[in-house]
């Protein structure tokens, strides 16, 4: 396995819609010349930025999590440019982009260092191979203060790991649940 460079990564999003909208470059600014939290491509990595779309956990139903029968009155939905998540809480949001995972490729995915010293951990589990969609992310607020995400500003790196050789059996092969999923995706059973 290797680590793909930057170059790999606009060949691939150009010739293979590997990631749509894509960024080229590593953006700092906005149009109006606001700075904000970097996206785009990376040395060897990719930055995908957070869609203003998000479902905030809350405990207003007293409900218990449990993931193999997952009750959707656990959260609140909010459309917009700044979400706050409660102390102690977490937020499900998912990317602005689409992501299109070839099939000798896996991806691991870290938040990014700005979120992390601010005691916010971005968590998204391996896109693997042949697995197409918005990918959904969960951000935990480790603190006991309310903690703002941005939208559509980055907030993880994704790493595309290639294989010298393709999977035998790939997310595709397998009818994965989560294939080719849009907008915030809670579990599913």
């Amino acid at each position: 396995m290797s680590i793909k460079s930057d170059r790999w990564i606009r060949r691939m999003a150009e010739q293979h819609r590997l990631i749509e909208p894509f960024e080229p470059a590593q953006v700092r600014e906005a149009a109006d010349g606001r700075r904000v939290i970097s996206y785009g491509t990376s040395s060897y990595g990719y930055d995908i930025r957070c869609a203003g779309e998000f479902k905030i956990f809350t405990n207003i139903n007293s409900a218990v999590v449990d993931p193999k029968q997952f009750d959707s009155s656990s959260f609140v939905d909010l459309q917009a440019d700044v979400c706050i998540i409660p102390p102690n809480s977490f937020a499900l949001a998912r990317t602005v982009e689409y992501l299109r995972i070839p099939r000798n490729v896996l991806t691991i995915c870290l938040g990014k260092s700005t979120y992390a010293r601010c005691g916010i951990i971005v968590n998204v589990t391996p896109l693997e191979p042949e697995w197409e969609g918005h990918v959904t992310l969960e951000f935990s607020n480790t603190t006991p203060l309310p903690a703002k995400i941005y939208a559509n500003e980055g907030v993880a790196q994704i790493l595309f790991l290639e294989s010298d050789e393709p999977c035998e059996t790939s997310y595709l092969d397998r009818g994965g649940k989560y294939h080719k999923q849009t907008g915030v995706t809670l579990p599913k059973p």
